[in-house]
């Protein structure tokens, strides 16, 4: 009997560059640009900075660049560091079929396999939408069972993502790209239990080290068993359970319609926090500009997101800036008093703010009744002189999970923000350019020069 693992690698080899749509393509260029901005915010935090000093870690000359740097190491450590940089902030794109970060599980391994194997724009288009699909299809299969259990699907599900966009640049065959898939479902990992630390980052680039390492050691001819997900000691049965998946789920319907190009509802992130408090901020901002909301006039507020979204984002008391992305009453209080959330709301001592602090003691978030979908919400404000305000939305429409999707020039505002933390603002430009026509590079060398930064402006990394 044909494995799953065999099945899953046919289709990941059943397409070529000119089977992609132009609205995949657009996705696509819009997602490398995303996520490299945020990677360049992400690099400079505590997190990647810790981790760079821990003996061995990118210690080695090689020929892959960490982002926003001079330094060039092997590529499994520039896998490592830049995706733990994508996800360092919380502000990488999201997608619901999935249940997590799609791109950040991509980007950051695609980039310095391109720069080993010499490879173009189209190959790493190619390789970021078979990479998509694989981990969207497969989620299809185990959720939401598994994410409501606890797993990081970013990481748990990510990574078979990763896996399939190196097999594709990799040219592997399918029955290693197979064996590589088996290998990958003995190395994923990643609890939801470290939410609002700096070990949710690292799940995401160690999951993506192990998938592009599971992938180099499957072309050296490393074996593993392409029946690991169906063994009955296998992904399936220890991660999700008996009778809690549908593996025909995981194989029906590969690129009919695209999982990017909207099946899988991507989505940008405008907010530099978890995706599940976006629907509601969006709420709360609609709230307070329409009615001129302030901080003073507010009785208490009731936030009723889909019951999905609140065991990791209900933390009423949030004491560390990255706990901060994972409260919805500081993101909802933050909304109102602000008329936005931005990536300065989430440093320092900013949670602490006493006007915040009181505004969040009025909040109260629990599951709505009787919402449709994951991704709705509804925002009820009571004031102090006895008006009732709400906001409901019941879903969100493809690739704004705050519920408007993000245009050019928003995208354009969120990238240079970002990117500035690293690199000078003067480069930035081109370095945007060439993201958002990515597959045009007859070379990633042509976007790896973009993004060190000119002699004498590097921080230290």
């Amino acid at each position: 009997m044909t494995t799953l693992a065999t099945q899953i690698a046919e289709r990941i080899h059943a397409i070529g560059y000119e089977d992609i749509p132009a609205a995949e393509r657009d996705w696509t260029a819009s997602a490398f640009a995303d996520t490299v901005g945020v990677a360049l915010a992400g690099i400079v935090e505590d997190g990647p900075r810790i981790m760079l000093r821990v003996p061995g870690v990118a210690a080695a000359e090689g020929p892959a660049l960490i982002h926003g740097t001079n330094r060039r190491t092997s590529v499994l450590d520039a896998a490592l560091v830049n995706g733990v940089a994508a996800h360092a902030l919380d502000f990488d794109d999201v997608a619901g079929s999935l249940g997590g970060h799609p791109s950040a599980m991509l980007v950051p391994a695609l980039i310095p396999l391109a720069e080993m194997q010499g490879s173009n724009g189209r190959d790493l288009v190619l390789a970021y939408v078979v990479g998509f699909e694989t981990a969207c299809r497969i989620a299809r299969g185990v959720h939401f069972h598994h994410y409501e259990k606890g797993w990081h699907p970013t990481a748990t599900l990510g990574i078979f993502g990763t896996v399939a966009g190196a097999a594709r640049l990799l040219h592997l065959s399918i029955d290693q790209t197979a064996v590589a898939l088996g290998m990958a479902a003995s190395f994923a990992s990643g609890l939801k239990a470290n939410f609002g630390t700096m070990t949710k980052p690292l799940h995401v680039g160690h999951s993506i080290r192990n998938g592009v390492f599971a992938a180099l050691m499957a072309r050296e001819g490393f074996t593993a068993n392409p029946g690991a997900f169906e063994h009955k000691q296998g992904f399936l049965d220890v991660f999700n359970g008996p009778g809690t998946y549908e593996t025909a789920r995981m194989l029906d319907e590969w690129y009919a319609p695209f999982e990017c190009g909207g099946a899988g509802d991507p989505g940008l992130k405008p907010y530099p926090c978890c995706g599940s408090t976006h629907p509601s901020i969006g709420r709360m901002l609609d709230l307070a500009r329409h009615h001129d909301l302030k901080a003073e006039q507010i009785a208490h507020i009731t936030v009723m997101p889909h019951a999905r979204r609140l065991p990791h984002t209900n933390n009423p008391d949030p004491r560390t800036p990255l706990g901060a992305k994972f409260s919805i009453q500081y993101c909802v209080a933050r909304a109102l008093v602000d008329r936005s959330v931005k990536l300065s709301h989430f440093e320092g001592d900013a949670h602490f703010d006493p006007t915040i602090r009181a505004l969040m003691a009025k909040i109260t978030a629990k599951p709505h009744p009787d919402m449709p979908e994951d991704w709705g919400t509804e925002v009820i404000v009571e004031t102090r002189d006895g008006r009732r305000l709400a906001s409901r939305l019941d879903d969100y429409p493809s690739r704004g999970p705050a519920g408007d999707p993000m245009t050019h020039a928003e995208l354009w505002s969120k990238f240079a923000d970002c990117a500035e933390r690293s690199l000078p603002r003067s480069t930035l430009s081109p370095l945007f350019d060439t993201l958002m026509s990515i597959a045009s590079l007859d070379s990633v060398q042509e976007l790896t020069a973009l993004l060190s930064p000119p002699t004498g402006t590097a921080r230290a990394a």
